[in-house]
């Protein structure tokens, strides 16, 4: 049996082993660590295809060409970044287990990933989307309302579209939202997209709400709980109707909401608690976003850059 087979069958072993490890020593959800494994599968597939037979023919180009190749099939950044996070959470056990002698994923940065961690608007840009909805009209103010949550709290599109009437505490001046593996959390809503948000249930949501009886938020024309596909047209169009001339999806308000906290010194962990995300790991790409836009204001104003 070639050298490279054996070795691909060796890192499938290990993926299980880590895979247990992952849920019972770090106390990952199910789902976590169901994402997780198929990233890694994929990965141990694409090294074989690379004709790795044994851990030292694995280096940070490798690495690098994979993720390159996730962004040519099409996947989503998001989706290309946590496939990063699961490399690095899986050379630190392999480095833990002794199988290999340094964690080449330590320090992972370069031009190259940099084009595909998280894309964000910078702030001007995000109050002309926030500005894109301004008449009076029902749904208008529904879409303003939308986009304005989206970017103040940096919740999740899935989280948006089933946020329930009882959830709102707005007096308060917070959300409860339920995130994945159905974990609750708080997040602070401010007074600009608080302001708006009962806007919405005060002049927008009763005409919506025909029956009187939903209890979902967001509400369509025929007063149906919002699809995600809904959600990605609504961030879109504002994005066409202000001509800012970038991709928009409502993810992406989500990350400029992490990196607008991360560059006014929010903490880390902060962030990650907002965010909702179980491991601080995943909340680390955004620092490598804000290293970016560091090196990109230098670039552009110092004379001898």
């Amino acid at each position: 049996m070639p050298r490279q087979f054996i070795f691909h069958s060796m890192l499938k072993d290990i993926l299980k082993d880590f895979t247990g490890f992952a849920a019972l020593e770090r106390g990952l959800s199910k789902n976590t660590v169901s994402a997780y494994f198929n990233d890694l599968e994929s990965f141990i597939n694409y090294l074989k295809n690379q004709g790795a037979e044994k851990p030292q023919d694995i280096n940070r180009n490798i690495i690098l060409d994979y993720l390159e190749s996730c962004r040519e099939a099409g996947y989503e950044v998001a989706t290309i970044a946590r496939r990063l996070v699961a490399i690095k959470i899986f050379f630190r056990y392999l480095l833990q287990e002794r199988i290999i002698d340094h964690d080449l994923t330590d320090v992972m940065e370069g031009p190259r990933l940099w084009r595909m961690l998280p894309g964000f608007f910078t702030p001007d840009e995000v109050e002309r989307l926030l500005k894109a909805y301004n008449s009076r009209d029902k749904l208008d103010i529904r879409n303003r309302a939308v986009m304005e949550i989206l970017y103040a709290t940096g919740m999740r599109v899935s989280e948006l579209i089933s946020l329930q009437m009882n959830n709102l505490h707005l007096k308060e001046g917070y959300l409860r939202v339920t995130g994945k593996g159905d974990k609750e959390r708080l997040i602070p809503v401010g007074r600009a997209a608080g302001k708006q948000l009962g806007k919405y249930i005060e002049n927008a949501r009763p005409a919506l709400d025909a029956t009187g009886k939903s209890t979902t938020v967001f509400l369509t024309k025929n007063g149906n709980p919002m699809s995600r596909k809904c959600v990605w047209r609504i961030v879109d169009r504002a994005s066409q109707l202000t001509g800012i001339g970038k991709k928009a999806y409502p993810h992406i308000l989500r990350h400029s909401f992490a990196s607008h906290l991360l560059s006014g010194g929010a903490d880390l962990r902060v962030i990650q608690e907002m965010l909702g995300h179980a491991d601080i790991s995943t909340t680390q790409i955004y620092t490598h976003v804000d290293q970016q836009q560091l090196k990109n204001i230098h670039r552009q104003f110092h004379p001898r850059a």
